[in-house]
């Protein structure tokens, strides 16, 4: 057995606190249930009990009784130092063959696609070398017309000499990426010949990499031939909205919810419904019958930051499987999660019903460009059919970096990296904002990038700009509403900032929120 370059597989076991059967028997279950159906394959790692402890909230002694009874079972297999690992043979487990089957190979492991003209994946032993530390980040064109949104005068753009401490929402730390893998990676990238015609869905290799990367980080099977690479979410979207989406058809968005992808389907000529959500998520009930699909963030609610429960998936599979809608499914920042158990994809729920969307945007850099789409397989077909009739493309330069960085497990170590980094920001705000006296509430602190701190309603751009002259931009919910917005507060991003800029910022919005109102340091009149 082999150890995964990428470390240890994270599923999305799921216990039930309320349920009579006890944690450690559920969390066995789970396990046995990811091994039986190819989630898990023979020698994988496992997290280790203290991992998995804390990633699903209970006791590390409920862990190792439910490794106890797993490796007596022979589901599992430890080696001494090295961690715990699913057994060869394990009972239940599907044959080698079938699993390559299932996921589009041949019974020598050869995965079926399209012929191809370029050379061998390989590179000269010496691009592998380090290289001198990439220059720094230039600072984002953006901000001036954030400035702008702002309103903000030009003498108004610094406070105290010092530039503003930026808290917007959606954007990563672009510094903590290893500068020796990153340049690695793209100079391999840059040893590749170009192909002559670019492969419809993507090539091809990269589609194998993405559909173990889903299977390991989100427990979702997929064949190769299920997964289309586009350039982000926004790509996405349009190809989706291009290939389904006929004037008037009407789609169900969250609301407040992501304004780019309305924006997307209301230039296609769609009819947005506006359904509520709160801090859970999507209201599942609330969705209309006669809609042709629903944009969804069930993983991180987008902007309330709600991780949709398990009986609201449900539902919102059944009511799919009964209206004939499609859902898309948004996954936009899964990868980053904190004192909190995975769950999992809808996509996993029902392939035939979901469209599941993934991006590097938010795990890497925008620069990248680079997102994937994950449907069945005749539908996939479709919208890549539509993507060469609109000669939509994906660098593929980009597309052999991000195959690279996945192959030699540099995404993978950065995204654990990251997870810890972002983990210390999320932990500044909420021991600055989290027990504010008043009205003001913290909500979706347990994934993402970003929480949103609710405020009385009519209060948050009094707050937004006093923050502003004290040298802190900061967003307001209202902009993420389709029609009157029914809640207030600022969304606050913690990816682009550092940790000391992330407590200079809460300590300024912490003095803003505690002054009275009427003293003059206060915000609300």
């Amino acid at each position: 057995m082999t150890t995964l370059a990428r470390g240890h597989v994270e599923l999305p076991v799921v216990v039930e606190r309320e349920s009579p059967v006890s944690l450690a028997s559920q969390i066995a279950a789970g396990l046995r249930e990811a091994v039986a159906d190819g989630r898990l394959a023979a020698g994988e790692r496992l997290a280790s009990s203290r991992a998995l402890a804390v990633s699903l909230g209970v006791s590390r002694t409920v862990v190792t009784s439910a490794y106890a009874q797993l490796y007596a079972e022979g589901w599992l297999d430890g080696r001494h130092g090295s961690g715990t690992y699913v057994a060869a043979g394990a009972p239940g487990q599907i044959a080698p063959a079938a699993r390559r089957a299932a996921a589009g190979a041949d019974d020598r492991g050869e995965y079926f696609r399209p012929a191809r003209h370029n050379q061998p994946r390989s590179a000269p032993a010496a691009l592998l070398a380090s290289d001198a530390r990439l220059a720094a980040d230039a600072r984002s064109a953006a901000h001036a017309r954030l400035v702008a949104d702002a309103r903000l005068a030009p003498g108004q753009q610094r406070a105290g000499g010092e530039p503003l401490i930026e808290l917007r929402p959606g954007i990563p730390w672009a510094r903590g990426i290893d500068r020796a893998a990153w340049r690695r990676a793209w100079r391999l990238a840059g040893a590749m010949p170009p192909s002559a015609s670019l492969e419809p869905q993507g090539l091809a290799d990269l589609r194998v990499a993405l559909a173990t990367h889903l299977r390991l980080s989100r427990a979702m099977r997929c064949a190769p031939d299920q997964i289309l690479v586009t350039r982000g979410v926004a790509g996405s979207l349009r190809l989706l909205a291009a290939a389904l989406l006929r004037p008037g058809d009407r789609v169900a968005m969250e609301d407040p919810g992501y304004p780019a992808a309305r924006a997307v389907f209301a230039a296609h000529g769609a009819q947005i419904a506006a359904c509520r959500a709160d801090e859970h998520g999507l209201v599942v009930s609330d969705l209309p019958s006669d809609v042709r699909l629903v944009y969804t963030t069930p993983a991180h609610q987008y902007p309330l930051g709600g991780r949709l429960p398990v009986p609201r998936r449900q539902a919102l599979i059944a009511w799919a499987r009964a209206t004939g809608a499609l859902i898309v499914e948004d996954d936009y920042d899964s990868e980053f999660r904190y004192d909190v158990a995975p769950l999992p994809a809808l996509f996993g729920l029902d392939p035939g019903v979901v469209v599941h969307l993934g991006t590097t945007t938010k795990t890497l850099t925008p620069a990248l460009g680079v997102g994937w789409l994950v449907a069945r397989p005749g539908l996939v077909a479709e919208i890549a059919a539509k993507a060469v009739s609109l000669g939509e493309r994906t660098s593929e330069a980009a597309q052999y970096a991000l195959l690279a960085l996945l192959d030699s497990g540099d995404l993978g170590r950065h995204v654990r990296r990251m997870r810890r980094e972002y983990g210390r920001r999320r932990a500044a705000i909420v021991a600055a904002l989290g027990a504010l006296a008043g009205p003001a509430r913290l909500l979706g602190d347990t994934a993402g990038l970003h929480v949103v701190l609710e405020l009385p309603v009519g209060t948050a751009d009094q707050v937004a700009a006093a923050a502003v002259q004290r040298g802190v931009l900061v967003m307001t919910l209202e902009r993420y509403f389709a029609g009157q917005a029914t809640r207030d507060g600022l969304v606050l991003g913690y990816g682009g900032a550092s940790l000391s800029q992330v407590s200079r910022a809460c300590a300024v919005l912490r003095d803003l929120l505690a002054s009275p109102p009427g003293s003059g340091a206060g915000t609300v009149s």
